[in-house]
Formats: C-alpha cells, structure tokens, sequence
C-alpha cells in the first residue's frame, strides 16, 4: 500500500514547481463599485452585471483615453448614463465632427421641402461661371465627400491644415468662401477626400436656400429658427448650441456643443429613419436610408455620416469595427474621440465623449464593442 501512495504524494509535492514553470492565472477583475452598478439601469436590455463591468472598463482602463460621458440607449430607454470628475448631464460637450451629421440633415430638410436638389448642379455662384470645371459638383458630391476640391484635413504643421486655416487663419471670417474658392484637385465624384470644408459649404448652401440676404445676422437667424423649430424642438434637444461664423454661416462641419443625452436623442432620431419621438417625420425615411448607404467610392461613408462596412484593401486603419458589429450600425464621429454610435439590428445608441488621441482610440473603440457585443441582433 506504502508503494501505491508514493507516487501520488511525490506528484502532490511537485505541484507548486509546476504551477510556477507555468504561466499565473489572470488576476480577477476588481469588484464594481457603487458608482458602476449605479451607472446601470434595472431593465438595461443586458446582463446587469456585464454591462457594468463594461462600461466601468471604459472609464477606467489605462491606454484609452478619458472618457467623460456615457449614454447608452437600448429600444429608446436609457440603459446606462456616467460621467467623468467634473462632468454631468448637465455639461454641454463639443461636437466636432459629429455636427455633419446633423448638417446632412439640415439638406435633407430642405431637398424634402423642395429648395434644394440631391443631383443638379451645386448652388454655388461662383462656380457656374462659363468654364468652370466645378459647375459639375453636385450636392450628392459634396454629402458624400467627393466633390475633388484641394483639401488636406490634417496637416503637418497644423497650420497647413486646410482645416485649420478655415477655421482659425485665413478663412476664419467667411469660412465658406474660403472654402468654395479652392480649386479642384480630382474630377467631381471621382474620389473620396474627408473634409470639413465641405461641410461648411453644405452650411452655406442651405443658408443661401433660406434667405437671398448676406447680412450675417439674418442668415444666422434664417438657419437658426429653421433648425429649432424643424428639428431640435421636436426631439427635445434643448442643450443644442451651434456656433456660426462671422458672415453668418453655420460651422456646420464642427463647433456644436450639446449634453450627451441630447447626442443620444438625435442617435435615436436616425436609428428611427428620420421620425420624432411623438411621431413626426421630421425628414423623409429615404433620406435616413440614402445617408447610411455606402458611396460608390467609399463604402465605410454615406451623407455626412460613417458607416460599418469593410472596406477591401484599406490603406488606412478602419474608423470603426466591422469585424465585431452589424454592417448595419453607424456613426457620428468628432476629433479626439467623440463617437454617436447607432446599431439598428441591436436597437441600440451609444454616446461615448471623452479625449483619446490616435494611439488610444482603436482601444477604446474595441471597449465599445464590447459593450454592444451584449446586446444580440435582431
């Protein structure tokens, strides 16, 4: 009997050695806290305790930045809502790039009230002059990024930035002439070039569609009475403040500042195809749809909006996550890190605002996807 017992007892005596030749099991994570668990509604639509460890890893994990707000909606209620130090639901964040978005539907508004035409010719004066190659960019062109105008988004230095010269230098008093007065660098709709230049022509064009008047103020107040009362007063987004240049344009390619649960309200506005939550078409559905339909030069980009698909033999990183969520989804994206992102197989809008610069983001934006991975598709 001894010899039968040796063998397991020298085995049980080795086991420490060979668990130290092998690698430790993870740490486990820490246990939520108040705050996290608070964060989380009864009714999320997900596994309470997940989704909170989820959430809780945005705002707290090292290498992706600071997330300040988070708003998760799921068939319209709020699933999750939390805030940094120093922020609440109160605080209005800057937009940035996710003010084309709602600068798409601006258009579509008035394409819908018969004003302006997806397909003719751009209502830009200055290039209808005889021999004008830009007298064949349209508005379509110009929603979807292929207008072929010279533009750099992001220079190196900064100030070469055709942005940024725009913005703060040169062109900073009348952004859109400015920007109309570039001239091609590619044929229209031949190619896909990020701008918010473009934008701020889009601005223009619907400013110039309500008022035949140049002074600044009545311009301003033509587009700021249209967007009140057509679209942020029926959804409700009172906190919704867009900046305007000093001829009157809107800055409609950035410079909204908003709270996040009104960046929530117009999330839900798109995933329900352009309808109020009293129920008003506040914009055509094929409008909502013609947004979110990949461009015939850039499928991960619709109207003004960023969309979900793969893009075959991309030279550049994909802005959001093809491979872990619905073709479907899409979303509203601003410098350093602002995301509205909409997924309508999972009946879902997450608003996550915050600062992550280049190195942080696809990290972050890998934590979103995990916290959308718990909601399943339709």
């Amino acid at each position: 009997m001894n010899g039968r017992l040796a063998l397991p007892i020298a085995a049980i005596a080795l086991l420490p050695a060979l668990v130290a030749c092998g690698e430790a099991p993870p740490p486990p994570p820490p246990p939520l806290s108040e705050a996290a668990l608070a964060a989380v509604s009864q009714d999320a639509g997900a596994p309470r305790d997940q989704l909170a460890r989820e959430v809780d890893d945005l705002f707290r994990l090292e290498g992706l930045g600071e997330t300040r707000a988070l708003v998760l909606l799921h068939d319209g209620k709020v699933a999750a809502e939390r805030y940094g130090a120093g922020y609440d639901g109160e605080t209005r964040f800057v937009s940035w790039s996710m003010a084309k978005t709602i600068t798409a539907v601006l258009i579509g508004m008035l394409v819908a009230d018969g004003l302006l035409s997806v397909d003719a010719p751009a209502p830009v004066p200055l290039w209808q002059r005889s021999g004008d190659p830009r007298a064949d960019i349209t508005l379509r062109h110009l929603l979807q990024m292929r207008a072929g105008l010279r533009h750099t988004e992001a220079g190196d230095p900064p100030h070469e930035s055709s942005e940024v010269r725009m913005l703060f230098l040169d062109g900073r008093g009348d952004m859109a002439k400015w920007a109309r007065e570039q001239p091609l660098e590619a044929e229209p709709g031949e190619r896909f070039e990020y701008s918010s230049n473009t934008t701020v022509i889009l601005a223009d064009i619907a400013a110039r569609a309500l008022t035949s008047s140049d002074d600044p103020e009545t311009r301003r107040r033509a587009v700021a009475d249209y967007l009140e009362e057509r679209l942020f007063a029926p959804l409700g987004m009172t906190s919704i403040v867009p900046e305007y240049d000093a001829s009157g344009t809107l800055i409609g390619g950035s410079l909204m500042h908003a709270t996040a649960r009104d960046y929530a309200r117009f999330g839900e506005f798109l995933r329900a195809g352009g309808r109020a939550p009293g129920g008003e078409q506040l914009v055509p559905r094929r409008w909502i749809e013609a947004m979110v339909s990949p461009s015939p030069v850039s499928p991960q980009y619709g109207y003004q909006t960023w969309l979900n698909r793969p893009v075959p033999d991309a030279e550049r990183p994909h802005p959001l996550f093809p491979d872990r969520a619905p073709e479907s989804l899409f979303a509203m994206i601003g410098h350093m890190g602002q995301y509205v992102l909409v997924s309508p197989e999972q009946r879902v809008t997450l608003v996550r605002l915050g600062h992550s610069d280049g190195e942080e983001r696809p990290a972050m934006l890998q934590q979103a996807a995990d916290v959308l991975e718990l909601y399943p598709r339709r």
